[in-house]
């Protein structure tokens, strides 16, 4: 089953993860948080916005990025940016690679953007709109690797009013 490593650095809006959390226990991605937090995950918030799903995640810490990096030595890492020249689309996003995104105030931060180059990615927008909602930018990144993967061993059948579509 194709599945992606989410990584969230240092994440600060509780509402933003829980939907990141829905999000992966609808795909089968592993999250992996980047210490520090904003938020407690005991936060209301964060569970309000993961509902049921909190459950279906599994989700990993870590104390720093470093951390992530040397555990998972030779893994291919994305790094989602304004600042790419590359867009999400150039990539081809292979199982278990990790896609990873910054804080919702800053981003990721300059030296590592500039130490990968060539994984940097961007999501193309109109005119000078700053970036993405950090959960809507999770899930573009995610559907566009299954898409490339051909959504293999996800459910593609649908049902409406009692007609089938096959």
């Amino acid at each position: 089953m194709i599945m992606f490593n989410i990584v969230l650095v240092e994440p600060e809006i509780p509402q933003n993860t829980g939907n990141i959390v829905r999000t992966c226990a609808a795909t089968g991605c592993k999250l992996h948080l980047i210490r520090p937090l904003g938020f407690q995950v005991t936060d209301k918030y964060l569970k309000r916005a993961g509902l049921d799903y909190w459950k279906d995640a599994e989700i990993f810490y870590y104390d720093g990025f470093d951390e992530l990096r040397f555990k998972f030595q030779g893994a291919n890492f994305y790094y989602f940016t304004t600042k790419a020249r590359k867009t999400h689309c150039d990539a081809r996003l292979k199982s278990d690679d990790f896609l990873v995104f910054g804080k919702e105030s800053r981003g990721l931060p300059e030296e590592l953007l500039k130490a990968n180059p060539e994984n940097c990615l961007r999501i193309p927008m109109l005119g000078d709109t700053r970036s993405l909602n950090l959960s809507n930018a999770v899930a573009v990144a995610v559907y566009e690797g299954l898409r490339q993967n051909a959504f293999e061993n996800f459910n593609l059948k649908g049902e409406l009013h009692n007609l089938r579509w096959d």
